[in-house]
């Protein structure tokens, strides 16, 4: 390979959860701090970073079609950028992505992309590099203060998962689950802080599995973290996900009810509401044990908004099975939910599993789930007409003096009247939509 030219800008391009948007903006930091900046919007980057995702479909093949479109582009312009890609593809495919595609400079996994600025150095040398390893917790300790965040910000607290449903890579590219140690994450919830943010959200593979040692030696669970950085004077709002079942303590539910600055929104996947799909996917909980759960937030904290994930087509799975997930959709009524089809990850078991499911019957399953899912949506937002909430004000609408924020229930809503971009505003609300609603301004409760 030939030597480049050192990069002078980059661009960042994160697929997927939200815990990738963190390592983006984090790979940005380090970006920033080696001297190289953010490539105007419509310009060219030096540096393109492909920080991919491996749950969607097809994830692996869409990062080569990137990669194809970058290389096409860097031609026709005349200088071709140096390609980097990231996360968890990068851990899953490794020296395959090198072999298949000869214009990437760099693959660097998700416990490893602290070592960056490293293999920046070595690509502008000529060399290629790949970086998979899993440290257990050396990357966060590597990357740079967080200098300038918005309103809301993410503070990863946990990472990689030890449960194993059968069709899921996550154990494989990010690793076993680890938590991060309590003193790190209070100093950098006040560092945000310190940069301008006013509500976090801590985010997980398995956020609620989190367990550490508080500064008192005490062997700690995730309420009592959440209890902690409520403490802290600056911060107004707490958000986290995304959570599993089976990590629920006592402690979880009664935080929702007992502390004021954590919002009434829970994010708990379920993914079927058949119990025999439930075992075949190794989730180790029932549609019943489910529902009970979600019982007992509601009764903490009777306001709360529930969210879910699902996927339809898992192998084997009949009509009958997939009505009883319909039918606890029925029961639930969520607030908001994310749904998928089945897509076999190679290597995981659900792959080579007997009964795959026919793309047209997971299309049509996945239809009516959709549309279940979006009526109860409507009817959440439609109920909320005429709360008065606290809003708060994350970026200019399309409108002339319109603002966006988000509600306690993480609802989108818009206004216009005085305002600025991290203000908290008071509003009513007073129409719904589908996706989002409309507010009036009753005041301004912090600038």
């Amino acid at each position: 390979m030939t030597a480049h030219t050192p990069p002078k800008t980059y661009r960042v391009k994160s697929f997927g959860c939200q815990m990738n948007v963190y390592d983006g903006e984090r790979m940005a930091e380090l970006l920033s701090q080696k001297g190289i900046t953010p490539a105007p919007e419509g310009e060219d980057a030096d540096l393109v970073v492909l920080n991919t995702c491996h749950i969607r479909e097809k994830a692996a093949e869409k990062v080569y079609s990137d990669i194809g479109r970058l290389v096409k582009a860097g031609r026709e312009a005349g200088k071709e950028p140096l390609i980097a890609v990231a996360g968890c593809v990068a851990q899953a495919e490794g020296e395959e992505i090198m072999a298949r595609a000869p214009a990437v400079s760099m693959v660097v996994g998700p416990q490893a992309y602290h070592r960056l600025g490293d293999m920046i150095d070595r690509a502008v040398a000529g060399e290629r590099a790949t970086d998979t390893d899993m440290p257990e917790d050396a990357k966060f300790a590597a990357l740079p203060k967080r200098r300038k965040v918005g309103p809301s910000a993410f503070l990863t607290i946990q990472e990689g998962c030890d449960k194993f449903c059968t069709y899921c890579v996550v154990p494989y590219t990010r690793g076993a689950e680890i938590s991060r140690p309590f003193n790190d994450l209070l100093r950098e919830a006040q560092i945000l802080l310190e940069a301008g943010a006013i509500e976090i959200t801590l985010l997980g593979q398995n956020v609620n599995a989190w367990t550490g040692v508080d500064d008192t030696g005490r062997d700690i669970g995730f309420d009592a973290l959440v209890r902690a950085l409520a403490a802290l004077p600056d911060l107004k709002r707490i958000r986290y996900t995304t959570s599993h079942p089976n990590d629920v303590t006592e402690g979880m539910i009664a935080m929702h009810g007992e502390v004021d600055k954590l919002m009434p929104y829970l994010h708990l996947p379920v993914q079927s509401g058949s119990d025999r799909v439930l075992k075949a996917m190794n989730r180790r909980h029932t549609a019943r044990g489910y529902l009970k759960l979600l019982d007992r937030f509601r009764e903490a904290r009777p306001d709360i908004a529930l969210s879910g994930d699902f996927i339809v087509g898992f192998p084997g799975e009949t009509e009958a099975e997939f009505a009883e997930t319909l039918a606890l959709v029925d029961a639930v009524k969520y607030a908001a939910a994310f749904s998928f089809k089945y897509s076999p990850r190679p290597g995981t078991p659900a792959a080579t599993m007997d009964g795959q499911i026919a793309r047209e019957v997971m299309e049509e399953r996945l239809a009516r789930l959709q549309n279940a899912l979006n009526r109860d949506q409507y009817a959440f937002n439609t109920a909320s007409v005429g709360k008065t909430c606290e809003v708060l004000v994350e970026r200019r609408g399309k409108l002339p003096g319109q603002w966006l924020g988000k509600s306690p229930w993480l609802q989108s809503v818009f206004f216009t009247g005085d305002a600025a971009i991290g203000d908290l505003v008071r509003v009513e609300l007073v129409e719904a939509g589908p996706n989002s609603l409309a507010g009036r301004v009753l005041e301004r409760v912090s600038a």
